[in-house]
């Protein structure tokens, strides 16, 4: 049985004409006019005279408001905004990319040209660096150098939300884009003068 135009506007949680119970409406119309505070009677009279309907668009607002159009055509608009909210919300993935002591530089550029890509598109990046046997030991500071390798070629800016640590793997480092804020703080802190520059002699 086909539902009625009423029953699917309360499943879509869209109160229409007689559904509305405020006494008073502050009345807008599909053009943009608004048409002031008046009474709920005479807003449903005036969507009467245009053939359309009364639909409440803010209930929560005082008075309420509501908006002089065509049902149809406002249910369409509602399910295409609420499609592109849905669309333009992006699912942030963790990336993993594993590298290991040995890995030659053809190979580390590949691996920086996918991280690169999936950092501009928002996702994390767990990088490993597999260690096996003996090299697990390796002082910390050469194995971040190992690592240090694969990010030296990565093009997208980036920040490190965690480690270079221990995992059971070997090491690993948590790497997600950076902010507008952050790539401006690293700019700054490229230009800004080495402490260590002498002042020439005159």
């Amino acid at each position: 049985m086909r539902k009625s135009r009423r029953k699917r506007a309360e499943d879509l949680g869209i109160k229409i004409n007689d559904q509305i119970y405020a006494s008073e409406v502050r009345v807008l119309t599909d053009d943009g006019e608004n048409h002031g505070v008046m009474s709920l009677e005479d807003a449903l009279k005036e969507a009467g005279k245009r053939g359309k309907d009364l639909i409440e668009v803010s209930p929560n607002a005082r008075p309420v408001v509501v908006r002089i159009t065509d049902y149809g055509q406002y249910k369409y608009e509602l399910k295409r905004k609420t499609r592109d909210a849905k669309q333009k919300q992006k699912t942030v993935e963790t990336k993993t990319v594993q590298v290991k002591p040995g890995t030659g530089e053809g190979d580390l550029m590949v691996k920086a040209r996918n991280i690169s890509k999936w950092l501009k598109e928002g996702h994390r990046i767990k990088l490993e660096l597999f260690l096996r046997g003996r090299i697990k030991y390796a002082e910390k500071d050469f194995l971040e150098e190992r690592m240090e390798r694969v990010l030296h070629f990565v093009s997208e800016p980036y920040t490190i939300a965690d480690g270079p640590k221990k995992s059971p793997k070997g090491l690993t480092a948590i790497l997600e884009k950076a902010t507008k804020k952050q790539i401006a703080e690293m700019e700054e802190l490229e230009d800004a003068p080495s402490t260590t520059d002498k002042p020439e002699k005159k």
